[in-house]
């Protein structure tokens, strides 16, 4: 079933070096915003120059992007952001393969959970440790592994492969809309985020919204002369509970296998600045789900009209209404295209390579770049080392050899895409 150029290429996929750039990647405390995220942007231009790509590194206009009236959000502050492209410059006139991965992670949260530093990786067995393992620097290893094997194998493309590593995805897509409003585009995108070895054709959307709830100060010793703003929010807390049960009602197929695929969650509750006051402001962020195929004003409509309504049958908020706002990230849903034939394309270079079980076809209940890739008119899926249970805790881990099958599945995927001459 393989080329010989095929079998030139797997022979050369480099398990031992596979385990080296993890490590390397995961040392670097890339979190969102951060000057370590520029940093690791820096260190993979360097590492697609030396495998003979044609490096774009380029410092975004971040004033020009978010005045852009379709800029995604963002949630964390930064001063800089940079973007890296790397193509093959062997290609003719084949199609454009893109792989892309964000280098962003999130922060490590409560250093007592981990065993160590999140930034220092441990190998236990087969096993790599550490923040941003599966999330995604093993899917970012699997590219350059990848492009390692195709380079070290010498196989002449008649296509062209593209490397978008792109910062910012975990707190709205920055650098994909940057990367693609720069003009790097592609025939098809696949993107290595955490699935377990799954195909995720499709995401839900997600949109950051804030409440803010008046009350009425007054001292606690009299606090029958105020309201609080934490009593005010409960019956707008029930309302967002029914709203979350009323959007998840018959959900696309490709979302059955999630209990709750269009979560409606409240992250954060922030009320009061005195322990003996009454609050006169509470104000709650959390996150909206987006229903595949839904514009997410249409979403955003329903929520204000929940809010709206919740107010309206409350005696202090009917005159003190609630008002809603939608910082951060704002993610719209993404789906590739019904029928394409991306995925069994990945299955038969997955059975191919030596994969073991057959990539099942899903959906993700969360946001991620899939939705600008696939918006911008570029087919595009998940697939990728990992789990994504596991992602953003201090359980966060990946298996070498999953990050090695993915590598060899990618890497006949790319010949079988783009040509061989």
């Amino acid at each position: 079933m393989l080329s010989d150029v095929e079998n030139a290429v797997l022979a050369e996929i480099d398990e031992g070096g596979i385990g080296r750039t993890l490590l390397e990647l995961i040392s670097v405390p890339s979190v969102t915003g951060s000057a370590a995220e520029s940093e690791l942007q820096h260190l993979l231009a360097g590492r697609l120059e030396r495998l003979g790509l044609d490096v774009d590194l380029w410092s975004m206009d971040l004033d020009a992007l978010r005045a852009d009236p379709e800029f995604p959000g963002t949630e964390a502050e930064r001063e800089e952001a940079w973007g890296v492209v790397g193509v093959t410059g062997d290609g003719g006139d084949g199609p454009t393969f893109v792989m892309q991965g964000h280098v962003d992670v999130v922060p490590p949260g409560d250093p007592d959970a981990w065993d160590g530093d999140p930034f220092a990786p441990r190998v236990v067995g087969d096993v790599v440790r550490g923040r941003g393992a599966c999330d995604m620097k093993a899917g970012l290893t699997a590219h350059l592994a990848a492009l390692a094997a195709i380079r070290a194998a010498g196989a002449r493309l008649r296509g062209r492969v593209g490397v978008h590593f792109v910062v910012g995805e975990e707190d709205g897509g920055l650098g994909a809309f940057g990367t693609l409003r720069r003009g790097h585009r592609g025939d098809v995108c696949v993107i290595t985020e955490p699935t377990g070895g799954a195909l995720v054709t499709a995401n839900a959307g997600a949109l950051t919204f804030r409440i803010a709830v008046p009350g009425k100060a007054a001292h606690g010793s009299a606090r029958d002369q105020g309201v609080s703003a934490i009593d005010a929010y409960v019956p707008l807390h029930a309302a967002l509970a029914r709203l979350e049960t009323e959007r998840n009602r018959d959900a696309h197929p490709l979302m059955a296998g999630h209990p709750v695929p269009y979560a409606l969650s409240v992250g954060t509750v922030r009320a009061g600045d005195w322990a003996s006051s009454v609050p006169d402001l509470l104000v709650a962020e959390g996150r909206l789900g987006v229903r595949l195929g839904e514009d997410p004003a249409e979403a955003r409509a329903a929520f204000e009209r929940c809010v709206a309504e919740a107010c309206a049958a409350d005696p202090w908020l009917r005159g003190h209404p609630a008002t809603v706002t939608w910082p951060g990230g704002q993610f719209a849903s993404g789906r590739l295209p019904e029928g394409h034939p991306l995925p069994a394309l990945i299955r038969g270079a997955h059975a191919d390579a030596g994969g073991a079980a057959d990539p099942r076809e899903c959906g993700a209940p969360y946001g991620s770049d899939l939705r600008l890739y696939s918006g911008a008119g570029i087919p595009t899926l998940q697939y990728g080392p990992g789990d994504i249970r596991v992602a953003h805790s201090a359980r966060e881990q990946v298996s070498l050899a999953e990050v090695a099958e993915v590598a060899r599945t990618l890497a006949v995927t790319v010949l079988r895409t783009v040509g061989t001459v």
